[in-house]
């Protein structure tokens, strides 16, 4: 899997999913007007900032206190390109792993909104060069960066139909 780099959209702790997509707008509103709004409750005017490519890095709980799927498919149509958290909400960290959104746990402390991050999946490392940050994480585990190389479980499953959990 390719190194993932782009410009940093800063938010706190115990962002649930319902800030990202809210149950206000559901249901009568499609995906593509729901993401026009996410975050707006913690972060005014995120969306209308976000471009395709950025990355969310966040505190911790990031995705808690739903089972929501839409969550994550509202960052993918936003072009999310990976989320960064000191912690995730389990349900929600599992959902992005198969809808193909990379997750990664580490230590924000330094981490400025605007910075340009690099993370590299396979090797466990995520930095900041302006600020001489450097993190080792937890690398994800092959079969969950083959998940991701192919778009999310879905499409994996599709392209390995014989695939076994070794």
């Amino acid at each position: 899997m390719k190194n993932i780099k782009g410009r940093v959209h800063l938010l706190g702790d115990n962002i649930n999913t319902d800030l990202n997509c809210s149950s206000k707008y559901l249901p009568g509103k499609d995906n593509a007007y729901i993401a026009q709004h996410a975050f707006e409750q913690v972060a005014p005017g995120f969306a209308s900032r976000f471009r395709p490519g950025d990355v969310i890095v966040a505190g911790r709980n990031f995705g808690i206190n739903s089972s929501r799927e839409q969550a994550v498919h509202i960052l993918r149509l936003m072009g999310v390109a990976a989320i960064i958290a000191q912690s995730f909400g389990r349900q929600f960290f599992r959902n992005t792993i198969n809808n193909g959104l990379p997750a990664v746990e580490c230590d924000i402390a330094g981490i400025a909104d605007g910075d340009e991050i690099t993370i590299d999946l396979a090797a466990g490392k995520v930095a900041v060069a302006a600020r001489n940050i450097n993190r080792t994480v937890a690398a994800l585990p092959p079969a969950v960066q083959s998940i991701l190389a192919a778009g999310g479980l879905i499409a994996f499953l599709q392209k390995h139909p014989d695939w076994k959990i070794a």
